[in-house]
């Protein structure tokens, strides 16, 4: 392939990353929603580190899996902010109802904090 051909390629699957994460960060803010109808926190590190196994299990290369991990970090680190302001809208929107709902704050750390490294195992 020429270079031309290749940038084509790469072009076309930015594309498509930018619709999948669009189409993650749908779910997240509807997971969002869900997580204030059922006084959950944004913040679910377990959960996390599942996301962070299931990544690393998929991973067929040539992406080293710590590297492939590094980027995961920082999508969650995006749609977590994602979910934290829709649940601030939200918020402010039943305080302007006078509900007085209890929404939950984030609890714990945030991926990039210093001691929030998921635990990323063997590196490929």
């Amino acid at each position: 392939m020429t270079l031309e051909e290749l940038r084509a390629q790469i072009d076309d699957l930015d594309r498509q990353l930018v619709e999948l994460l669009s189409e993650r960060a749908r779910a997240a803010l509807m997971i969002g929603h869900l997580k204030v109808k059922t006084s959950l926190p944004v913040y679910e590190p377990a959960r996390e580190k599942v996301i962070y196994a299931n990544v690393r299990a998929a991973n067929k290369g040539p992406l080293p899996d710590i590297e492939l991990v590094h980027i995961y970090e920082r999508i969650i680190d995006v749609m977590r902010a994602l979910q934290r302001n829709e649940l601030a809208s939200e918020r402010n929107a039943l305080k302007g109802q006078g509900t007085g709902a209890p929404i939950p704050e984030q609890q714990g750390t945030v991926a990039g904090d210093p001691g929030s490294a998921p635990e990323t195992g063997k590196e490929k």
